[in-house]
C-alpha cells in the first residue's frame, strides 16, 4: 500500500480535528470571570471562524484521505478512541485565562502533528498531501499566535 505513515496522520487528524472542535466549544460554554462580558461575544465571531477553520481542515484532510483509499474515522467511539487531545467534561472551575491555555497546547499539538505528515509526507513522496499539512500548519500557528496573544505571550512555537 502506499502512503501507509501519510494515511496514519491523516486519519490522527481526523480524530484530533473532531476533538479540537468540542475543546473549542467548550471554551466558549464554560467561559466566565474576567472580561466574560468582552470574550463571550467575541468568542460568538471567533467560535463561527475556528469551527468553519477546524471543519474546513476535517472535511479536506478527510477527502484527501479518501483519495488515498484510506478509510476516516467516521464515529464518535473512533474519535474518541483515537485522539490525543484530552477530553476533560466541562466543568466550572477553570478561569478563561485557563481554557485560553488549554486550547493553546492543543493548537501547539495540532501544528506539530502537522510539522509531523508534513515530514512523512515527504519521505513518502507524498507532495499533494505535504502541500496540504503545510497550508493547515500555517493557519493552525496564525491562531495560536492569537490565543497567545490574548494571554500576553509570545506564540512559543520554538518551545
Amino acid at each position: 500500500m502506499k502512503y501507509e505513515k501519510t494515511k496514519e496522520v491523516l486519519n490522527q487528524l481526523v480524530a484530533d480535528l473532531s476533538q479540537l472542535v468540542m475543546v473549542v466549544h467548550q471554551t466558549h460554554w464554560y467561559m466566565r470571570g474576567e472580561n466574560f462580558l468582552k470574550l463571550h461575544p467575541l468568542m460568538d465571531d471567533w467560535m463561527d471562524d475556528w469551527m468553519d477553520d477546524l471543519n474546513d481542515q476535517l472535511d479536506e484532510i478527510s477527502e484527501r484521505l479518501i483519495a488515498l483509499d484510506g478509510s476516516p474515522y467516521s464515529t464518535l467511539k473512533e474519535m474518541a478512541e483515537h485522539t490525543k487531545i484530552p477530553d476533560e467534561p466541562g466543568n466550572w472551575n477553570k478561569s478563561t485565562p485557563e481554557r485560553f491555555e488549554v486550547l493553546a497546547k492543543d493548537y501547539r499539538y495540532l501544528a506539530d502533528l502537522y510539522q509531523q505528515g508534513i515530514e512523512i509526507s515527504d519521505d513518502e513522496k507524498d507532495f499533494s498531501t505535504q502541500d496540504i499539512f503545510i497550508g493547515f500548519k500555517t493557519a493552525t500557528e496564525k491562531r495560536l499566535w492569537m490565543i497567545q496573544a490574548e494571554l500576553g505571550k509570545a506564540p512559543e512555537r520554538d518551545l
